[in-house]
């Protein structure tokens, strides 16, 4: 089964998703020019203004594990200031993108294609979650722990994401809490268990060779 990303629904709706970031939830700080230009760039022409990062998704098969495309200002220098980016998230069957928080935008997320099962977590530990189908959109609140999960045995998903910052920012938290060198004694500790098992889920969380 092929991602198409030109359906021109689709196409309208992504575009009505990254206005809706940008004037909702947009948190970057206001600049006073009409953009701003790389560090030893003093003129520009639409190159500048054009991403074409996106094309390798036209036409293409799924990949094997959950990938995210995006275009941020580092990747799309054009964004900076501009207070908008967007993320291509790429879910094959049974994959999930692990809780994670942006700490500088909220998310927009739009469902272009398949299912997925969403939620975040409140500042009081409660819960959110849905079930959304295709042409369902659905907001992560800014800085808020949130999941995506493809749970179809069959069928991949694709959705974007936009966001209101051209910066969001993504923490992972296994990464974050079992990948940067916290002492293994404390995060037993914390989760209520053992070094051993600290240990094992370190290594499940190792890059593969």
């Amino acid at each position: 089964m092929a991602f198409n990303t030109c359906n021109k629904s689709a196409i309208i709706l992504l575009l009505l998703a990254l206005v809706s970031s940008h004037i909702a939830y947009a948190s970057d700080p206001d600049i006073i020019s009409d953009f701003i230009l790389p560090p030893n760039v003093t003129a520009v022409d639409g190159n500048f203004f054009t991403f074409t990062g996106l094309r390798t998704l036209v036409g293409v098969d799924p990949p094997t594990t959950f990938t995210v495309i995006k275009a941020t200002k580092a990747e799309f220098p054009a964004l900076d200031g501009q207070s908008v980016s967007y993320a291509v998230l790429l879910f094959p069957s049974d994959s999930v993108n692990p809780p994670h928080s942006h700490p500088r935008s909220a998310e927009l997320l739009f469902l272009l294609s398949g299912s997925l099962e969403v939620g975040f977590v409140d500042t009081t530990n409660k819960l959110y979650t849905q079930t959304l189908q295709a042409g369902d959109m659905f907001v992560f609140p800014k800085g808020l722990v949130h999941f995506q999960y493809n749970n179809d045995a069959t069928n991949p998903a694709l959705a974007i994401s936009a966001f209101g910052s051209a910066s969001a920012g993504t923490v992972s938290i296994p990464s974050a809490v079992f990948t940067t060198g916290i002492d293994e004694g404390i995060l037993a500790k914390s989760f209520k268990t053992d070094i051993a098992t600290v240990e094992k889920i370190k290594a499940g969380l190792a890059p593969k060779p």
